[in-house]
């Protein structure tokens, strides 16, 4: 398996903040759509139809049977961590608002910084950058517990802002199960694919299960929504962001998504008219910070190619 990954430059640093916009805009397309086609049938059903959209491209290009001669032990593992990341997100959002989800969910580069710390020698954490998981995590304990101190927050939203860390810790454990296996350089539709079908199978059965497979009332925003969620999201913006990580380090490009939040917050507060509690933003903005440390030299390195001459 190849090892070499080049640090993030500014085509990378674009590409993520266009991924950042549609990743901080799904939640708040999840709850739009809420009233209409229940939080865990739309991560069913959008996982089916990004799934659809990745067969179609790899019968299109020739590449077929990619699950059955591929590295299925990772991609079994991959499949089953895209189904529990998204059991939390859509269960989470049944207690909490999207901004919140939105913070929590990414604090995804934190956990795969060290879990890639531990398991590849060339992403190892410097001390600046423990300063700065030692940051985000005082700031999720100060979203956490202020909010909860102050009684400004319910133990319901406590409840899914929890499922948002997990959501979090099971996202940033995909990115490292698939740069340490052969994951690593396998064709991206091929490591999508084992996450889309894996979704399926889990969370549609979950779904079921749960009473959260219907009622089912196709509105022009469900539509929107879901056509959002599983040709943008799914579909198109996995696929980009498995080719980065083929390419670059992982750590720099995990930490970019710094800006998902912003966009996620922005979208909650503009689209959902979401109030932001004190100690949540005060510890919103500490997560980004820490974020912002445990990567500045990937951020630095692509603000110096961005510069006229650089190359």
């Amino acid at each position: 398996m190849s090892s070499h990954r080049k640090p993030a430059d500014g085509f990378a640093f674009a590409t993520m903040v266009v991924l950042c916009a549609i990743w901080g805009m799904q939640q708040v397309a999840v709850k739009l759509a809420a009233p209409h086609v229940p939080n865990l049938m739309q991560m069913a059903l959008r996982s089916g139809v990004a799934a659809l959209l990745v067969s179609l491209l790899c019968w299109l290009r020739g590449e077929r049977g990619l699950l059955r001669r591929g590295p299925w032990r990772p991609g079994l593992l991959v499949g089953v961590l895209f189904s529990l990341e998204f059991l939390f997100v859509g269960e989470g959002l049944r207690h909490t608002h999207a901004s919140h989800m939105g913070v929590f969910l990414y604090t995804a580069p934190v956990f795969s910084a060290l879990g890639l710390h531990w398991l590849v020698p060339s992403e190892r954490l410097k001390r600046t950058q423990w300063l700065g998981i030692a940051v985000a995590f005082a700031g999720i304990a100060l979203a956490f517990g202020g909010g909860w101190l102050r009684g400004g927050l319910g133990p319901g939203v406590l409840r899914g802002d929890a499922m948002g860390l997990l959501a979090g810790l099971a996202w940033g454990a995909t990115t490292v199960v698939i740069r340490v296996s052969s994951l690593s350089d396998a064709p991206p539709t091929q490591t999508l694919l084992y996450q889309l079908v894996g979704g399926v199978a889990l969370l549609l059965p979950v779904a079921l299960l749960t009473g959260q497979a219907g009622p089912i009332t196709m509105a022009p925003v469900a539509w929107a929504s879901l056509l959002f969620q599983g040709v943008i999201v799914c579909f198109a913006s996995y696929l980009a962001w498995f080719w980065l990580l083929r390419r670059y380090l992982a750590s720099n490009l995990s930490v970019f998504s710094f800006m998902t939040p912003l966009f996620g917050v922005s979208a909650g507060i503009l689209v959902l008219n979401e109030h932001a509690d004190l100690s949540f933003a005060v510890g919103a903005v500490l997560v980004l910070t820490g974020i912002l440390i445990v990567s500045g030299a990937g951020l630095l390195r692509a603000a110096s190619a961005l510069k006229p001459g650089a190359t």
